[in-house]
């Protein structure tokens, strides 16, 4: 039957160039839908004498079946075809690294460590943290900390000064975080047990020194604060802070306006090597300046230096971020290079504390 073998090389035809399952749908409606070709044929049937129904019917019905077939047979080609493609395009290369989650990923700056590495073994000797504005009056921090209009010391402090005000006052970037403990004497009644961690601005660039840097500062003050409690908890701050287990400290007379006596801190290192190592060797390096609440100091904020005294201590922040993990250059610390970052600076989720370790 020539009409059928024509119709069924068609229909087998459009079965094979269905690109997707959705032409092959309207090839399989388009023949054996209830209006399809093959659909229409087997409708003839029923007006058929017995004789051409023997005849034609099994032609009619095994069109019927090879197309059908053709279909199922397609169908699950291109189900393959798909699968295959889509293994293609989401296809993982084990060999390559874990990515990790940004969680993970990004890193502290050395800094924010340290500040917290500082925070947490103060408060563990049971200081709090106080905070001040970076902008500040000359009183405040000058005059209030023994620095009387005219001082030479004022000089020492390579000071940014701001434009006048309406009142001709002149107000400035503070040039330590000392202000805070004005501030704090002032708005607190002893026994005062605080840090000061914060940013400091003096007019010095190089590859030791830039114009703002990091400052934290303690104070005590009390009816019996006496230079043994100083010495103890700088001791016990230098061995926290650095890991190790025994420091040798020595203290030499030096000269601030708003502490007496005072003296600047050396800690035993060892240079062997072009390495500095704290706990041992013969050699000293200078850490940190310290001594008693200044009496004038204290009667400017309204205290009785008759009847509490104290001490307080100041250490620059980046310089020992640089000491403790080994970098050479200060000026990095401020050029948001990520490279410099995620070699130095730390995971976020390793957060220091003295029981599980400050450097994780």
């Amino acid at each position: 039957m020539t009409d059928l073998d024509s119709l069924e090389r068609d229909l087998l035809a459009q079965v094979s160039a269905a690109s997707d399952e959705a032409a092959l749908d309207a090839v399989r409606v388009a023949a054996l839908g209830k209006k399809g070709s093959v659909s229409d044929l087997l409708k003839t049937l029923g007006s058929m004498t017995p004789d051409e129904r023997k005849e034609r019917g099994p032609l009619i019905n095994g069109l019927r079946d090879r197309v059908q077939g053709a279909v199922t047979a397609r169908k699950t080609e291109l189900a393959e075809a798909a699968l295959e493609a889509r293994l293609a395009s989401e296809r993982v290369d084990v060999t390559l690294p874990v990515r990790e989650v940004p969680e993970v990923r990004g890193r502290i700056h050395p800094i924010s460590q340290v500040i917290d590495e500082i925070t947490a073994i103060f408060a563990d000797m049971g200081f709090a943290v106080a905070e001040g504005p970076d902008i500040e009056t000359d009183e405040l921090n000058f005059t209030a900390l023994n620095f009387p209009p005219g001082h030479p010391a004022r000089e020492m402090h390579d000071t940014f000064f701001l434009a006048p005000d309406q009142d001709g006052k002149r107000k400035v970037l503070r040039t330590h975080t000392s202000p805070v403990q004005v501030r704090t004497m002032r708005a607190k009644t002893p026994p005062i047990r605080v840090i000061i961690p914060g940013r400091t601005y003096r007019h010095d660039s190089d590859q030791t020194h830039t114009p703002m840097f990091h400052q934290v500062e303690g104070l005590v003050i009390d009816t019996s604060a006496n230079i043994a409690n100083l010495k103890w908890v700088l001791e016990e701050f230098c061995k926290a802070f650095f890991e190790v287990e025994n420091v040798k400290m020595r203290f030499r007379p030096s000269f601030f306006p708003f502490t007496e006596p005072s003296a600047e801190v050396d800690i035993q290192c060892s240079r062997k090597g072009g390495e500095i190592r704290f706990g041992e060797g013969d050699d000293w390096l200078e850490i940190l300046g310290c001594g008693m609440v200044h009496p004038n100091v204290l009667r400017n904020c309204g205290l009785d230096p008759d009847a509490v005294q104290g001490f307080a201590f100041g250490v620059g922040i980046d310089r020992i971020a640089m000491l403790k993990y080994g970098m050479p250059d200060l000026r990095p610390f401020f050029e948001a290079d990520v490279r410099w970052l995620d070699h130095y600076g730390f995971r976020p989720l390793d957060v220091p504390s003295l029981v599980g370790g400050l450097t994780g």
